[in-house]
């Protein structure tokens, strides 16, 4: 019998409750929204993934809606959720304080300009004032209208395009400015308008088969982590743990059995699956997930590879070349059960989380087409007669249903056309939910329970959320305030329910996230706060005394200095080094005390990152300086690939020192021309000589230096590890290389 490839899209739908239910001045039974994203992302993503997907009847997929989040949206629906974003937004503008618009001029700009600004006239006008003449000179030179106009930008932005037909929202975008409170009011009006459709269309969309709906634990704990800290250590056996080890294995079920009720209550049926949070598992949370109820659940390959002792290696397109273990489902027998588990291809969901925005969306669908028709070949040639497949393999795509399309031109719009009106044509493939496919076959490989690893969907670790020495301290603060709680016998979760949902909020994964290394936002102070917060609220209920270091920040908010990459970038290479393209780069400080050379450097940082085509490099320059006169002309990137056999050559420049790391050998180089802007890409050839190659490099360059590199001219695989140095030359002499005594490390996606 002969099968199409079916292919499970898991969406997860999820903001952490951002609801303080604590703090100063403030009761336990008190509560504030402190960040609009609830709000904004109900506006612009939840409603529209599903609403689109209605008009391709044949294209079935899975969505995640967290319970938290559904708790959020029906505040907002019911009008009892008021964040600052949105009281300042219904403030007339002659009430405002000068900190009002202080926080307006800082805050209402927070999206991404080339898709939620610039296309709006009015609001791209007011966003570059802010960026050209400063936020002083707009307090200062703003008038009433100006104010007025932006907070009702800020709200239209984020409605979705698939809603601009509404008449009302026509009119508002048609108007452009001169925008009255009254107007303002009316856009709130049509956010909440908004949010009411989101769960009833999923609701009506499961009950007519396309959709199937799915839940997480409450509050999107971490299930292994609240079972016990130690789990860390599985991946990491030499991670710091916290001073204090959180075991209470008892919370579980209680995250999983409200998880339940919600959704039984609000889609009138059981749900069948279950996303762990941050898609983490390990053997002590399945018999607890089984005996909820729940038939399946997902993680990560990494998750798989380490569970079989197998890493998924790539071909230099990306495809598995082990297909047949990665694009199936497999059985986990528990004491309640057995349970179904999929595991996602990471690299076709990351290209969509990560990378397919920055593509012309005809051909970014195209692209992810054409890798599962590579995925259907590979199957057919080792599982089938090389022209069918012989058995149903399943290709599971899951990732953040939300946060990529802010990136997306038309927050995803065309892209998604694209896709589903191609995959509709396409009879080779075939969307299901994970439902659907489980149910109609079955399992037939098993992972023994006690096999399955401890990890997540990063790396296969907990190292997001645990380990560093700032999350550490913040699990040693809710382990204290959990054994409080544990402490009082008296107070259950219908005697004090307060306390309960104090503690489910500080359990969330979210804060742990921010905390410490690895990623970071112009909000992290308030992430901190509003963990801080709902232990506060934990305390108050239980009328303990609140623990001075719990109204003490977990860390300090400074700018980072050095960091490595926190993220995929995609920035536009105009050499004016925009602050929301690199937010996510790495950086090193050059001009800095780091040494006497660089206090005299004509370059100040440089900044690095990638995404799945490209390899991205950035260098500011000291104030004044006029690339390539005022520094060396020349800059020249030397890749070097450690415990890789190919040929190597020596750096090709006169009066190069003899040291590390100028004196290793490389196989690529890559030189621009500061004064022409012309690039030139070599490659190692026998005899210590190089070889000119074709290059497809870009530059920009104007305040800065902008280059990127696509992965194809160096010829990599994913999971590569290189290193790479840069080094200026002047005619072909050695002046200056950096970073200073060391070479940039770099995974290839």
């Amino acid at each position: 019998m002969s099968y199409p490839l079916h292919v499970a899209f898991i969406w997860h739908q999820h903001q952490p409750l951002y609801k303080s239910r604590g703090g100063e001045g403030s009761s336990a039974s008190e509560g504030k929204y402190r960040l609009p994203w609830v709000r904004l992302h109900g506006t612009k993503d939840y409603l529209d993934l599903v609403l689109l997907l209605e008009k391709y009847p044949k294209l079935h997929q899975t969505v995640n809606l967290v319970p938290s989040l559904i708790l959020q949206i029906e505040d907002y629906v019911a009008g009892t959720a008021i964040d600052p974003y949105l009281a300042l937004t219904l403030t007339p503008i002659e009430q405002l304080n000068p900190d009002q618009k202080e926080f307006i001029v800082e805050h209402f700009f927070d999206a991404n300009h080339h898709t939620l600004i610039d296309p709006h006239p009015r609001y791209a006008e007011l966003y570059g004032q802010r960026q050209d003449r400063g936020r002083d000179w707009c307090q200062q030179n703003w008038n009433s209208q100006d104010y007025s106009d932006l907070l009702a930008w800020h709200n239209l932005a984020w409605i979705d395009p698939l809603f601009w037909d509404d008449p009302a929202i026509a009119g508002w975008l048609e108007k452009g400015k001169g925008f009255s409170l009254s107007d303002r009011q009316q856009i709130i009006s049509k956010h909440r308008e908004i949010l009411s459709r989101i769960v009833p269309q999923h609701r009506k969309m499961q009950e007519t088969g396309q959709l199937e709906v799915i839940t997480s634990p409450y509050t999107h704990p971490i299930l292994p982590l609240l079972a016990d800290t130690n789990a860390g250590r599985v991946a990491v056996p030499q991670m710091a743990l916290p001073e204090q080890r959180f075991q209470f294995e008892e919370d579980i079920p209680r995250h999983l059995r409200r998880a339940w009720q919600m959704y039984e209550e609000r889609f009138g049926q059981a749900p069948r699956g279950l996303w762990p949070s941050e898609q983490s598992v390990s053997p002590s949370i399945l018999p607890y997930v089984a005996k909820e109820g729940f038939k399946w659940l997902c993680s990560d390959e990494a998750v798989l590879g380490w569970s079989l002792k197998h890493f998924f290696n790539r071909d230099e397109t990306g495809t598995v070349y082990d297909p047949e273990m990665l694009y199936r489902p497999y059985r986990l027998q528990t004491p309640a059960g057995d349970l179904a588990i999929v595991f996602r291809d990471h690299r076709l969901s990351d290209l969509i989380g990560f990378t397919y925005s920055a593509m012309e969306p005809k051909r970014a669908a195209s692209d992810l087409v054409g890798h599962l028709e590579a995925i259907s070949r590979s199957l057919k040639q080792r599982n089938g007669n090389g022209t069918t497949l012989e058995q149903p393999w399943l290709v599971t795509i899951a990732l953040d249903g939300e946060n990529c399309w802010e990136f997306y031109p038309q927050d995803g719009k065309p892209f998604l056309e694209n896709l589903y009106q191609t995959l509709s044509n396409d009879p080779d493939l075939k969307l299901v939910t994970v439902s659907e496919f489980t149910e109609q076959f079955p399992p037939t490989e098993t992972i023994p329970s006690d096999q399955l690893h401890s990890g997540s969907w990063v790396d296969g670790s907990f190292t997001t959320w645990i380990g560093d020495p700032a999350k550490n301290r913040a699990w040693d603060l809710l382990t204290t305030a959990r054994q409080v709680l544990a402490q009082h016998p008296e107070a259950t979760e219908e005697t004090n329910p307060e306390a309960w949902e104090a503690l489910y909020a500080a359990e969330g994964s979210d804060w742990f996230w921010w905390f410490g290394e690895g990623h970071s936002s112009n909000q992290d102070a308030m992430f901190d706060q509003l963990f801080r917060e709902h232990l506060i609220a934990l305390y108050q209920a239980l009328d303990e005394p609140v623990p001075d270091n719990v109204r003490r920040p977990v860390e300090k908010h400074a700018q980072q200095g050095d960091h490595a990459p926190q993220g995929f970038i995609h920035p536009v290479l105009d050499g004016r080094g925009d602050e929301q393209d690199w937010d996510k780069a790495g950086r090193i400080e050059v001009g800095g005390a780091r040494g006497t050379m660089h206090q005299s450097s004509e370059i100040q940082r440089l900044w690095y990152g990638l995404d799945h085509i490209n390899f991205y490099l950035r260098l500011d320059f000291r104030a004044g300086v006029r690339p390539g006169i005022d520094c060396p002309p020349e800059l020249n990137l030397f890749w070097f690939y450690a415990d890789r056999s190919m040929r190597n050559s020596p750096i090709p420049l006169v009066d190069l020192p003899d040291e590390a790391p100028l004196n290793y050998q490389f196989h690529h180089h890559l030189g621009v021309n500061l004064l022409t802007q012309t690039v030139w890409l070599q490659e190692a050839a026998d005899d210590f000589r190089w070889s000119s190659r074709a290059t497809r490099a870009q530059i920009g360059l104007d305040k800065c230096l902008e280059i990127s590199i696509p992965w194809v001219d160096l010829q990599v695989h994913p999971d590569y590890a290189l290193r790479m140095v840069a080094v200026l030359s002047d005619g072909g002499r050695y002046r200056q290389y950096l970073p200073e005594n060391a070479l940039i490390p770099i995974s290839v996606p």
